[in-house]
């Protein structure tokens, strides 16, 4: 359905696809944070974990083919609307910068530390010396995913807020 402006009422197809692909991806990607307890000595370190480089690689693609898609459509998209709208873009702006940057920061991290870099098995970058200015930038992973982690639950608490406070229609959009 379309406004009189032309404007979709809800998102694409792609565009829904895509989202809740890169969020189950996203939230597999968080399983990380558990291999911190017990040295990763539990069926999530052992099963889920050991893909988390290859699974961000495939979300550099995901984003970056996410961001062409929402610049080709942008006049089409439902538009931010309400007293909230200008939280909703600046948090979507936000969740959009922290999903580009996580992997390029954990690419920097892994070539920085001279450890290559595979995808799915397949050697991408050899190992090699140490890189100091990457393992520098690439630090920042870490912190960034928590930020991401923040933005994550805030995008899903403000989608439950518009359902089931506003009851406005912003969460069917996506659905």
């Amino acid at each position: 359905m379309q406004t009189a402006s032309g404007r979709m009422t809800r998102y694409d197809g792609f565009t829904r696809f895509l989202h809740w692909l890169m969020g189950l991806l996203i939230l597999l990607q968080f399983a990380k944070f558990f291999d911190r307890i017990d040295d990763g000595e539990h069926w999530l370190g052992q099963t889920v974990v050991p893909t988390h480089v290859s699974v961000g690689l495939l979300l550099l693609v995901l984003i970056a083919l996410r961001v062409f898609w929402a610049l080709r459509t942008r006049g089409l998209r439902p538009a931010y609307v309400g007293r909230t709208a200008p939280f909703a873009k600046l948090g979507h702006i936000l969740l959009y910068v922290a999903m580009l940057l996580m992997p390029i920061l954990g690419i920097s991290y892994m070539i920085g530390k001279g450890y290559g870099l595979k995808f799915f098995g397949a050697r991408l970058v050899e190992k090699g010396p140490e890189i100091d200015w990457a393992m520098s930038i690439g630090a920042l992973h870490s912190p960034l995913a928590w930020t991401l982690l923040l933005l994550t639950l805030g995008h899903i608490a403000a989608a439950f807020y518009h359902h089931f406070m506003e009851r406005d229609d912003t969460m069917r959009r996506i659905l």
